[in-house]
């Protein structure tokens, strides 16, 4: 049988005495500590890490090694017309799975274990915190999926130079690598907003995934009439747009308009959220 010990004061969280409010930056950092200090926030960056660029590097590698065979006609133009949309492609849309679960995790885990009691406690304006675990949490984001776009960029882009070549000078390269950042990290602000409504990480992370993985295949087989419509303003299928370096044949909306659906997406989200996190019980 063990014994736990008790928690020596330096170890045990100060309350803010009464009458005082903790500053919006005493907040960002106790969101900082909590992101942090969670195991599964490290493992799912390393996850997100691999996936992102091994997918990136295998897809590449094995499009490089039978560069002559079955179809190469199509896939050439489909390189040509849209170089880093489709090196990027298969490791920017399964690493944006995990970003999502990322996303749930980084809110849902404090329902699952209490600590969001402990949180609201502390900071009594329930918004203020929510507010600053999204600035704490998009920073975290922006920072990484950068990092990973471009190294991904850099590992593809060498792997298929010989028939590819393709460099950050040209066309809308740079405007797209940094746009698969930006739209990975709204995806995981996106599902951090769904963790916040929903509570319960099976069924955050179950909504999360099922929006990005099902709903662009239901979208195309709508009626063409307003189908394509539905499809257009989805979040996976309008936010992507930014990754890729030119527009499709027939696409609704430019990169930056489908960026901002995605940005409306979230808002909306995190506006629902806020409106039920004071409204609600921890």
């Amino acid at each position: 049988m063990t014994t736990v010990a008790p928690a020596t004061p330096a170890q045990v969280p100060s309350l803010p005495d009464a009458g005082h409010r903790p500053s919006f930056g005493n907040i960002m950092a106790a969101e900082w500590t909590k992101i942090r200090s969670v195991r599964s926030t490290v493992w799912t960056i390393i996850a997100f890490t691999v996936v992102t660029i091994g997918f990136t590097a295998l897809i590449t590698w094995l499009t490089e090694s039978n560069w002559y065979g079955p179809h190469a006609a199509a896939r050439d133009a489909s390189y040509l017309s849209d170089p880093i949309g489709t090196i990027l492609g298969v490791g920017i849309f399964l690493g944006q799975l995990v970003i999502g679960v990322l996303g749930v995790l980084v809110i849902s885990t404090e329902y699952s274990t209490g600590v969001i009691r402990s949180s609201l406690l502390a900071v009594p304006r329930r918004l203020h915190m929510l507010a600053a675990k999204v600035v704490v949490f998009t920073a975290l984001l922006f920072v990484v999926t950068e990092i990973v776009c471009f190294c991904s960029f850099f590992v593809g882009s060498a792997i298929l130079h010989a028939h590819v070549p393709v460099s950050l000078s040209d066309h809308n390269v740079v405007r797209a690598v940094i746009g698969a950042g930006l739209y990975l990290t709204v995806i995981g602000i996106w599902a951090l907003a769904i963790g916040a409504l929903i509570r319960h990480s099976a069924g955050a992370i179950a909504t999360a995934l099922g929006a990005l993985f099902l709903l662009p295949i239901i979208g195309p087989l709508l009626p063409d009439s307003w189908g394509a419509h539905i499809n257009a303003y989805l979040p996976e299928q309008a936010g992507s747009t930014i990754a890729h370096t030119n527009q499709a044949a027939g696409q609704l909306l430019s990169a930056w308009q489908g960026f901002g659906v995605l940005c409306v997406w979230a808002a909306v989200l995190l506006a629902a959220a806020a409106i039920l996190l004071r409204k609600r019980d921890a």
